[in-house]
């Protein structure tokens, strides 16, 4: 099980580190450039609010349904016509809710003309990512690989074509944006139902009230936690730009959207590896067998680099900003992503340690801790926001993501029992120590930026070799023997 995680998580980065930082630095950057911050901080802001009620569109399936199949692969056939009607319902009754929410909020005629536009953006990436659910069920690894960067290829294709002919600023329209990834969600959402449907063996949809009723009491605990997830991670964008005044609010979420690009590209790697986690996690629970060994595996590969790549970021924040944008908001940009860029080592812990807990089973806890930390979330933007803007949600962010993070270990903990690595431990917190006396020394060193950066990064990739946080031998022999 630990040699099949290893080598599928190797080709899962691969295609995405070839894919998606392209389409985040390049293109998703670009278009920000050519149609200026104000402008992108409105799409940004409706963005992330059509996010908040887009579990709306799932109600917990695609968790339940990843856990469920990769358990019992059976059931696909049995299940998969009857979850896609439903599926259809709940994705009318999600444009309907956003839809009064945008005018709840007092959306302008423009922006609810966008806002329409994302909703039906929304509603075929939630659909992918039920029928993607299915293809990690099976174990379809190598497919579901494939499927993750479809729709970001496509965008690519189109956006760089748009791009190359309208490169003057204020040329590029942001609804092409938006239509650009209509066309690519479309794409990929047919050619995914297509596979399903073959695995599925599916040659009709029916409509089964009493199967409905049973997936939604199955999936809500799941529904629940996504939820309250969501608006921790999500609400801090519609906050921005709907407590301050106008303009400035839209000027101020296109400032907070340039400094949390590059923790969102770190961010999808990181959620692709949770992706490989829960259907390996639950079939390895359900067989009870022992997890620790995968779980440290998961944090040498996942948390160590986490840190090495936060504390380079923030040492070098303004250059980062300066070499990905235009304009005059740099130094304001470079404070919000020192914070944010922080969050990658907490969201890292939470996307292993949640995912383990999610398969456990440990809903009512999740559910619990998730409530908590979007009310701190809430509160702190209240007070943060209208003193410090950007910067105020970015600090918001960071307490909530170290509260999560924190809370979910000690969960672990207490349902699993893990032995206390003293050594690990020990090792951990030298690591931390010398990768900020690394950076410190480094940066003073006379030498362009970016070659720092590379410096102080290879170091402490080196550092956690040395102190064997991440142990090529034991890599090695998972891959190649399936044993350690």
């Amino acid at each position: 099980m630990q040699r099949k995680f290893v080598t599928n998580l190797a080709l899962v980065l691969l295609l995405n580190l070839l894919i998606k930082p392209f389409w985040i630095l390049g293109i998703d950057r670009a278009v920000q450039n050519a149609v200026g911050t104000e402008q992108y901080g409105f799409y940004y802001a409706i963005f992330n609010f059509s996010f908040l009620l887009n579990i709306l569109l799932d109600l917990g399936i695609t968790n339940f349904n990843n856990k469920n199949i990769s358990q019992n692969n059976h059931l696909l056939s049995k299940h998969f016509a009857s979850i896609v009607m439903l599926r259809l319902l709940l994705a009318a009754i999600f444009a309907v809710v956003t839809i009064v929410g945008g005018l709840i909020i007092e959306y302008t005629v423009d922006m609810m003309k966008m806002l329409v536009a994302v909703i039906f953006n929304q509603i075929l990436l939630s659909f992918i990512m039920y029928l993607r659910s299915n293809l990690a069920g099976m174990h379809l690894f190598k497919t579901d690989s494939i499927v993750s960067v479809l729709d970001r290829l496509i965008m690519i294709v189109i956006c760089g074509v748009l791009l190359l002919n309208y490169s003057e600023a204020g040329t590029f329209q942001i609804q092409w944006f938006v239509y650009a990834q209509t066309a690519a969600y479309l794409l990929t959402a047919a050619i995914t139902l297509a596979i399903v449907i073959d695995k599925a063996k599916v040659r009709r949809f029916h409509w089964r009230w009493p199967f409905f009723v049973m997936i939604l009491k199955k999936s809500y605990p799941y529904a629940v936690l996504v939820l309250l997830m969501t608006f921790y991670n999500r609400i801090d964008v519609v906050m921005l730009e709907r407590m301050l005044p106008f303009r400035v609010g839209a000027n101020e979420a296109g400032i907070y959207a340039s400094a949390y690009r590059l923790l969102d590209a770190a961010n999808m790697i990181a959620l692709l590896f949770a992706g490989l986690l829960l259907p390996i996690f639950s079939s390895m629970i359900k067989l009870k067998q022992n997890v620790e060994e995968i779980v440290r595996l998961s944090v040498s590969l996942l948390v160590i680099p986490a840190f090495v790549v936060a504390s380079c970021c923030y040492f070098y924040s303004y250059e980062l900003m300066d070499l990905l944008y235009s304009g005059d908001h740099i130094e304001e940009s470079s404070a919000v992503f020192k914070i944010l860029m922080s969050c990658f080592i907490p969201a890292s812990a939470t996307y292993i340690f949640g995912t383990l807990l999610t398969a456990n089973g440990n809903l009512k806890q999740l559910n619990l801790m998730a409530s908590t930390g979007m009310l701190i979330n809430i509160i702190l933007n209240l007070i943060l926001i209208p003193k410090f803007s950007a910067v105020g949600a970015a600090i918001s962010s960071i307490i909530t993501q170290l509260f999560a993070a924190g809370t979910q270990i000690f969960m672990v903990q207490r349902a699993f029992q893990f032995r206390i690595n003293v050594p690990f431990i020990t090792r951990t917190i030298l690591f931390i120590l010398a990768c900020v006396a690394v950076n410190m020394y480094v940066l003073n060193i006379e030498l362009f930026w970016m070659y720092r950066f590379m410096i102080a990064a290879g170091i402490c990739f080196i550092l956690a070799f040395s102190l064997r946080l991440i142990h090529i031998r034991n890599l090695y022999r998972i891959v190649k023997y399936d044993e350690v």
